[in-house]
């Protein structure tokens, strides 16, 4: 290889086994500098936000006989562009030095004089069984554990495995074992373990689509086949995991395994998704419409130069608050100049982004629609005030009009505008296919519109999705495209549609077991 005068630096990254919040802080600081990011099959991909928007992603994903690249490729790849003068951020599942193959990619970089990092992660042999509720040692059953690899070197002339001094160890756990699994079991049995001490299949541990068998050593292996079990999955053996019946925690979740789609624009998606994860499902960004500025500022300009002359502002969204204020920055100015103007917001979620300013907020309607700010006003005097309205290009117009019904002179200024996201219906055609998509929310009557234009107004959802729409407006929308609405939430919070998600969840739950 030739090395360039500058000689750059490769993380080997342990990624954690699968949800995206069990990656380390040291890891996303390492990410944070990457040139080049170099990842595995079984990382989560949610993890490449963290690499800088100028960084390479490279697929190096191992997948049963399936190998993008081989691991000498990989070892070449890593020193290459280390030596070409790039940061680069090698992302492997679990923790590298555990069945990671971490050490040999480590060993070339050292004879090429490549300098090198060893982040440690979350491996896969303690987190899964802990998502199952499997504890590994405890102090009623047992002190000892071992992890095992479950698919040894091919190349190897004989096992490695003492299989006699793993029958003396209270719980074992076997990486990558379901290919051998009549293999493993059937040598444990042969050196001394009973059949029927407790195993359990665990299956894409940590994420909602979690799946768990239990049993024993003379079952688990026709419980594998009956359940049609694939890799990846980990096999635990002992007593502790009798203990899963009391501990189970994280596959029983009230949105556990339920598929979401959330088709608001990536940048609202976060808290959405957060809220549905933290419940156990599994959130799906599917954006339909991006938020962008206006095609020029000239109506936020001049109510801006004359912002003294208003004595309400009235914001309809949190993206018509976001680019108000960052207009209002743009401009040199700040909260100073709201000096005596009351302030009133659609909803809670729009209040918090004006509190979090510093900004008192003066009045939010019961109702989080515009004819709920309209009820709100309509025990105030409004002749002779001015109100101004910043909000997206394209809206409805009965504020505007009940406000001047009511006297008042209202400007209302474009200061965002929604456009295509650019998604495309085969994305989501994948993931419905594959039996992902339990659950479609709906957030504006936008992200309906632009949803049916993506899949085309010929395309027929299958009756097992659910829809569920946040505001009667949204949902009028979604019934007037054809939509049926499961799931309805008047009240404009992410909090509470995903209470009403599960809510739905639970009740339908209940007339199936009834």
């Amino acid at each position: 290889m030739n090395q360039n005068t500058k000689t750059g630096k490769v993380y080997i990254i342990g990624a954690g086994p699968g949800d995206a919040g069990l990656i380390t802080l040291k890891a996303v600081e390492c990410l944070r500098l990457a040139d080049v990011v170099i990842y595995d099959n079984l990382v989560n991909e949610e993890l490449l936000k963290y690499a800088p928007p100028y960084a390479r992603f490279i697929y190096a994903g191992k997948k049963g006989g399936d190998h993008t690249l081989s691991q000498d490729k990989i070892n070449a790849l890593l020193a290459q562009e280390a030596l070409d003068g790039n940061t680069v951020a090698r992302l492997k599942g679990g923790d590298p030095f555990i069945f990671g193959r971490g050490g040999e990619e480590a060993e070339i970089l050292a004879l090429n004089d490549v300098p090198f990092e060893i982040i440690p992660g979350v491996t896969s042999a303690i987190a899964v069984p802990a998502y199952a509720g499997i504890p590994l040692t405890h102090r009623g059953l047992t002190s000892t554990v071992a992890f095992i690899t479950g698919h040894e070197d091919p190349t190897k002339d004989k096992s490695d495995i003492d299989w006699q001094a793993l029958c003396g160890i209270g719980t074992l756990v076997f990486l990558m074992g379901v290919k051998n699994i009549g293999q493993i079991t059937e040598a444990l049995i042969s050196h001394g373990k009973l059949p029927d001490t407790p195993a359990a299949l665990i299956r894409r541990g940590t994420t909602p689509h979690q799946e768990v068998i239990t049993g024993t050593l003379a079952t688990i292996v026709e419980q594998s086949q009956t359940n049609n079990f694939r890799p990846p999955a980990i096999l635990v053996v002992g007593k502790v995991v009798e203990l899963r019946e009391t501990l189970c925690w994280y596959d029983t979740k009230p949105l556990f395994g339920r598929g979401v789609v959330i088709t608001r624009p990536e940048r609202q998606a976060d808290d959405l998704a957060r809220l549905l994860a933290a419940q156990g499902a599994s959130p799906i960004a599917f954006p339909t419409i991006s938020i962008v500025p206006p095609k020029d500022w000239n109506e936020l300009d001049r109510a801006l130069d004359h912002l003294e002359s208003y004595h309400w502002l009235i914001f309809t969204s949190a993206n018509g608050v976001n680019f108000f204020f960052k207009r209002l920055r743009e401009k040199s100015r700040d909260i100073r100049d709201l000096q005596g103007i009351k302030i009133c917001c659609i909803g809670p979620a729009t209040a918090r982004q004006i509190e979090d300013r510093g900004i008192k907020v003066d009045l939010v309607p019961q109702e989080f629609i515009a004819e709920g700010i309209l009820k709100s006003f309509a025990s105030l005097d409004l002749s002779g005030k001015k109100i101004l309205v910043p909000r997206a290009a394209v809206a409805r117009d009965i504020l505007p009009e009940g406000l001047k019904k009511q006297g008042a002179t209202v400007d209302v200024v474009t200061t965002y505008q929604t456009v295509k996201s650019g998604r495309k219906k085969e994305e989501l055609m994948k993931l419905i296919d594959a039996g992902e998509v339990d659950i479609i929310t709906f957030t504006s009557s936008s992200t309906v519109n632009n949803f049916m234009e993506i899949m085309g107004a010929e395309y027929v959802l299958p009756s097992s999705i659910q829809i569920a729409c946040i505001g009667p407006v949204t949902a009028a929308t979604a019934k007037k495209a054809g939509f049926p609405i499961d799931i309805s939430r008047e009240e404009y919070t992410m909090e509470g549609l995903v209470q009403s998600l599960i809510n739905h969840v639970q009740a339908k739950l209940s007339r199936t077991n009834a």
